[in-house]
C-alpha cells in the first residue's frame, strides 16, 4: 500500500505540472520501484494465499490503478524528450511568424487601400478643375487648386506608408517561410503547412491591395495627360482672345 500512495503521488505531481527537470530521473527510478514491488507482491501472495483471495476484486483494481499510474508516469516523462520540446518550440514560432505576418499584411492592405482612395480624390478634383476653367469664379478656382494641393498631400504620406509596411511585411514573409522549413524538419508538420497556407493568404491579399493601387496610378498619369492638353488648349483660347481684343481697339481707332 506504501508503494500505491507512492506511485499515486508521483502520478498527481506528474499531473499538475510540477515534475522539474531535476525530478524526472528521480520519478523513472520510482516508477519502475513500484511497479516491480507490486509484482513481487503479487508474487509472494500468490505463494501464500489461498486460491479465491487474488481473485478478489479489491485486490486486482489496486494492481491495476497502481501500475496504470506508473504508465502515465512513464509515458508523460516521455514527453519531455527533446524531440518534443523541439517540435512544441518550432510550433511556438510558427504562431508567433503567424501573428507578425497578419498584423504586417493589415497594415500593408490598410496603406495601399488609403493610398489608392487619395489618388482617386485627388483625380475627382482634378477633372472638375479642368472642367470649369474659364468658367469659375477666382474663389471656386482657388478652393479647388486647394483641395487638388491636399489630396497630393495626402497621396504622398500613404505612398511613403506603403513603402514602409512593404519592407515590414517582406520581412514578415521570409520569416513565416523560415518557421515552416524549421518546424517541418523538427517534425511539426501540421504547424509547417498551416503557416505555408496563411504565406499564401497574405499574398493573395496583397496582391489584390497592390492591383488597385496600380490602377489608381493608372487613372492619374491619364489625368496629368489630359490636364496638360486641356491647359494647352485653354492657353490658346486666351492668346486668341487677346489678338481678337487688340484687333477691335484697333479699328475703333480708325
Amino acid at each position: 500500500m506504501q508503494a500505491v500512495r507512492q506511485c499515486s503521488a508521483c502520478a498527481k505531481r506528474a499531473a499538475g505540472g510540477l515534475v522539474r527537470n531535476q525530478e524526472v530521473s528521480l520519478l523513472q527510478r520510482r516508477g519502475a520501484a513500484c511497479i516491480r514491488y507490486l509484482s513481487t507482491s503479487e508474487k509472494r501472495r500468490s505463494g501464500v494465499q489461498k486460491p479465491g483471495e487474488m481473485t478478489n476484486p479489491t485486490h486486482i483494481s489496486l494492481a491495476s490503478l497502481s501500475v496504470g499510474h506508473g504508465l502515465w508516469v512513464s509515458q508523460r516523462l516521455n514527453d519531455l524528450s527533446h524531440n518534443s520540446l523541439i517540435r512544441r518550440a518550432a510550433s511556438v514560432l510558427t504562431d508567433s511568424s503567424s501573428s507578425f505576418l497578419s498584423q504586417a499584411t493589415l497594415a500593408l492592405t490598410d496603406a495601399l487601400t488609403d493610398y489608392s482612395k487619395a489618388v482617386h480624390s485627388r483625380i475627382i478634383f482634378q477633372k472638375r478643375y479642368l472642367a470649369s476653367l474659364g468658367k469659375m469664379s477666382p474663389s471656386e478656382e482657388e478652393s479647388l487648386l486647394r483641395a487638388i494641393s491636399g489630396w497630393r498631400s495626402e497621396a504622398a504620406e500613404r505612398l511613403n506608408e506603403c513603402k514602409h509596411y512593404d519592407s515590414t511585411w517582406i520581412n514578415a514573409v521570409n520569416l513565416s517561410k523560415m518557421a515552416a522549413e524549421a518546424a517541418y524538419s523538427s517534425g511539426a508538420h501540421q504547424a509547417s503547412i498551416l503557416v505555408q497556407t496563411n504565406i499564401q493568404v497574405a499574398q493573395s491579399q496583397v496582391e489584390e491591395a497592390r492591383k488597385l493601387s496600380a490602377e489608381a496610378d493608372k487613372k492619374l498619369a491619364e489625368t496629368k495627360v489630359e490636364e496638360i492638353q486641356r491647359m494647352a488648349e485653354y492657353s490658346a483660347f486666351l492668346e486668341g482672345s487677346e489678338e481678337h481684343e487688340v484687333h477691335e481697339a484697333y479699328l475703333r481707332e480708325d
